[in-house]
C-alpha cells in the first residue's frame, strides 16, 4: 500500500509531516510518497538522519497553498502544488490514500474536482471522531457543506453509519440526528424530514433526535448534521479541551502540596489529556469520495500525522469506498423500483380514467 502524503501541508511542515510519517512506518510496512519541493523534502530527511530506504519516495511538487490563501483561487493558479499533484496520484492509482494537513478548503475542494463523488452521492462529508464517556463517537458532517438539504442529511447518516463499523468496530452502531430536542415533532423543517427519513431506512439503526447535551455522554455512536453545526461542535470541543487541560494544570501547579499531588497522579493526568486530545485520533476522512482522503489538522504534530497515516492505512484495509458504493447502489436499486412501481400505479389509473370517459361518453350518447 502507498500512503501519499503532503510534506508541504500544514503549520509544521514540512519537519512534523515526515517526523510523523517515519513514526507510522515504524508501525506499518507499507510506503509513503512525500509530496512536495523535492530539494525541501530531501534537505529534511537528512537532517532528521532518515535512511532512504525503498519505502521512501519523494514525488516534485514545486508549489504549496498557504493555509490562508482562497481555496479555489489557489487551486487555479497553483496547479503543479503538493495537493493537487497528491490527489492525482490517488486518482492515475499510483497511490491508495491521500493525507494532509494542509488547507482544508483546498483539499476539499480538490479532492471534489480531481476525484469526484462516490455515483448515487450527492455531498461528501468530513466524519471526526471525538470522546466520550462510553469511548468515542463520530460526528458527521463536521465542515464540509455549509447547507443541507434533508436528503444530504440521510447520506452523511449512511456513510457515519458504515465509517464508525469501521473504527468503532461496531456491527450496528447507533445512529442519532442532532437536534434542539428529543421529539420527532423539534428542529426545523430540513431535521425533521430528514428524521422522517431517516425512520424508513431499516438498514441503519437510527435512534432518533439527539441534544447536543446528550453528546459526550455517549447515547449515539454517530451524531449526524450540517456541516455548518458541525464544524462549531468541533471547534467547541477543541477549546474545552484545551480549558480542561489548562484547569487542570492550574489545579496542580497552585502550590507546592498540589504539585506533590501532582508527582503521584502525574500519569493519570497524562493519560486523561490523551484521551481528549484529537491529535490521538488521527485525521479526519473525507466520506463519499472516489478515494480516501484523510484531512488532519493544520497544527498536527508528528503524532498527529502518524495517527492520520494509520487511519488512512485503515480505511484502505477496510475497504471503506466499496462498502459504501454497495449501500448506495442499494439506495439507487430501491428508489429505482418505487419510481417503476409509481410509474405503473399512474398509468393503470389513467387507463381507468380513460375506460371511464369512453363509457361516460358512450352513456351521454
Amino acid at each position: 500500500m502507498r500512503i501519499a502524503l503532503d510534506a508541504m501541508g500544514g503549520d509544521y511542515a514540512p519537519t512534523q509531516i515526515i517526523k510523523g510519517a517515519i513514526r507510522a512506518l515504524e508501525k506499518v510496512g507499507h510506503e509513503i510518497i512525500f509530496v512536495g519541493d523535492s530539494e525541501v523534502v530531501e534537505r529534511e530527511l537528512r537532517s532528521l538522519g532518515v535512511d532512504r530506504e525503498p519505502r521512501i519516495m519523494v514525488k516534485h511538487a514545486p508549489e504549496s497553498i498557504g493555509m490562508d490563501e482562497n481555496p479555489i483561487t489557489a487551486l487555479k493558479s497553483k496547479k503543479r502544488s503538493s495537493i493537487v499533484i497528491g490527489l492525482t496520484l490517488l486518482k492515475d492509482g499510483q497511490a491508495d490514500a491521500f493525507v494532509s494537513a494542509g488547507n482544508t478548503g483546498a483539499v476539499m475542494a480538490a479532492t471534489k474536482l480531481i476525484l469526484g463523488s462516490i455515483p448515487g452521492l450527492k455531498r461528501p462529508a468530513i466524519a471526526v471522531m471525538l470522546p466520550c464517556r462510553t469511548g468515542r463517537f463520530v460526528l458527521i458532517d463536521a465542515g464540509a457543506n455549509v447547507n443541507s438539504k434533508a436528503e444530504h442529511l440521510v447520506e452523511f447518516a449512511i456513510m457515519g453509519s458504515i465509517y464508525a463499523e469501521v473504527v468503532l468496530g461496531k456491527e450496528r452502531p447507533k445512529v442519532g440526528l442532532l437536534n434542539i430536542g428529543e421529539e420527532d415533532v423539534k428542529g426545523n423543517s430540513v431535521t425533521k424530514a430528514a428524521n422522517n427519513l431517516l425512520r424508513k431506512l431499516d438498514f441503519i439503526n437510527f435512534i432518533g433526535n439527539v441534544e447536543a447535551k446528550e453528546l459526550y455522554k455517549g447515547v449515539s455512536d454517530v451524531v449526524v448534521c450540517d456541516g455548518y453545526i458541525g464544524n462549531l461542535v468541533l471547534k467547541v470541543s477543541e477549546s474545552a479541551e484545551d480549558y480542561v487541560s489548562y484547569l487542570l494544570e492550574k489545579l496542580y501547579t497552585s502550590d507546592i502540596l498540589s504539585k506533590i499531588a501532582f508527582l503521584l497522579v502525574r500519569k493519570k493526568f497524562v493519560k486523561l489529556k490523551k484521551s481528549i486530545d484529537y491529535r490521538e485520533y488521527g485525521g479526519a476522512p473525507l466520506i463519499g469520495v472516489n478515494g480516501v482522503c484523510v484531512i488532519a489538522h493544520g497544527s498536527s504534530n508528528d503524532v498527529a500525522i502518524s495517527n492520520a497515516i494509520l487511519r488512512a492505512v485503515e480505511l484502505v484495509e477496510a475497504r471503506i469506498n466499496h462498502r459504501i458504493k454497495s449501500y448506495f447502489e442499494r439506495l439507487t436499486e430501491e428508489h429505482v423500483v418505487r419510481t417503476e412501481e409509481r410509474i405503473s400505479i399512474i398509468a393503470t389509473l389513467k387507463d381507468k380514467l380513460k375506460k371511464l370517459s369512453r363509457f361516460e361518453n358512450l352513456e351521454g350518447s
